[in-house]
């Protein structure tokens, strides 16, 4: 019986790079992190897809620098930062209490944890 692990990290890498694409047109969704599930995905059935997607003009900097040091940019910190607090508001304005907690603590954690990594 064929393993079915190849097909499934590709059905996942194809799965997060299609997330990522719509990302580029939603704001509301994170392109480099859905690329970075891609190209880890890749990773484990077409290492050559990975490759391609490290060395993409645009999106293979920041892909490179979280893989070879665990670095996130400043910008893109800024902009995460800034994407989490706009959710705290929003969730404010459109559910109230306690709902706001979760992105509270969304932002509180891994908030956090973003402004820690190496730039």
């Amino acid at each position: 019986m064929p393993s079915l692990k190849r097909p499934a990290w590709l059905a996942a890498g194809i799965f997060f790079v299609a997330l990522g694409t719509v990302g580029i047109f939603l704001p509301v969704l994170p392109t480099t992190v859905f690329y970075l599930l891609a190209a880890w995905c890749f990773s484990h059935s077409h290492p050559q897809w990975a490759e391609r997607l490290y060395a993409h003009p645009k999106y293979g900097h920041p892909l490179r620098e979280w893989r070879d040091r665990r670095a996130i940019n400043r910008k893109g910190k800024i902009a995460a930062i800034l994407t989490m607090s706009l959710s705290v508001v929003v969730v404010e304005w459109t559910l109230g209490w306690p709902w706001v907690l979760i992105p509270v603590g969304v932002l509180a954690v891994i908030g956090t944890w973003i402004w820690t990594r190496n730039e």
